[in-house]
């Protein structure tokens, strides 16, 4: 069972209020298989296979109303610990610390530009158990109207080194942490655009995959397109959640 270093992005899950949809949609456009979680207190929260091995979640949202959004997990080794430094560092903490039964430690936060992630303390649950592979999530990619101060949120919060990523295009930052580079930013277009982490899936075909979704109810906002990183698309599922196709042309460095 494969785990994920501190500081690295190592689950998504995704929010609706409409799992039953979620469950048809992804298992046709990626090959999933759903597993329901059999305790009542999980509400349906659905775990996605890929070949066997753990790729992603579904749940219903904390709150009713709330609009669906996939959800980037940060490794963690001390939830708690993480809490204080966003604190420190002007984030919110929209949900404090918790056991998810038996599987891991979790806590969900808003850095000061609002853009909103969580963190993932394994316990008997590392987080995904495939990463960087055809169907499994690949890149996590902050888009903030506030590059500057997310650079200095961030390194107090993981200990992230932005560097200017050339590959990503002009003003694109890559997040290292320790050898690697886990996690990418890039600029709104204006000021007044609401900051998010955005979620990408690798796929071996960006546009056929983008064509499929549509075929099963999805919607195409920014069509295919060959970048430095790579091919790529950002979609919106049939329930409004958005996520990116991604098709790598290197392994970030």
């Amino acid at each position: 069972m494969r785990t994920v270093a501190a500081g690295t992005p190592c689950w998504t899950d995704l929010a609706t209020a409409d799992l039953d949809a979620a469950r048809r949609f992804y298992p046709e456009l990626f090959g999933w298989t759903g597993r329901i979680a059999p305790e009542p207190e999980r509400a349906g929260y659905t775990t996605f296979h890929r070949d066997g091995r753990a790729v992603a979640g579904a749940g219903p949202p904390a709150e009713p109303g709330r609009a669906p959004v996939w959800s980037t997990y940060v490794a963690t080794d001390d939830a708690d610990l993480v809490t204080t430094r966003v604190e420190a560092a002007g984030g919110q903490v929209l949900v404090t610390p918790f056991d998810v039964l038996h599987a891991g430690r979790m806590a969900v936060f808003a850095d000061p530009a609002g853009a909103v992630f969580s963190v993932w303390q394994p316990m008997r649950t590392p987080g995904a158990e495939l990463l960087d592979a055809p169907g499994a999530m690949c890149w996590n990619e902050l888009v903030s109207p506030d590059p500057e101060g997310a650079k200095v949120f961030y390194e107090l919060v993981f200990g992230w080194h932005p560097e200017e990523q050339p590959a990503g295009g002009p003003g694109y930052t890559g997040w290292r942490c320790g050898a690697r580079i886990v996690a990418g930013m890039l600029p709104t277009p204006g000021p007044a655009r609401a900051a998010y982490w955005s979620v990408f899936f690798a796929v071996a075909d960006v546009d056929a995959t983008a064509a499929r979704a549509t075929t099963l109810g999805g919607t195409i906002l920014t069509p295919p397109r060959d970048t430095l990183l790579g091919r790529r698309s950002t979609l919106r599922d049939p329930g409004g959640a958005r996520f990116s196709l991604l098709r790598p042309a290197t392994d970030p460095t």
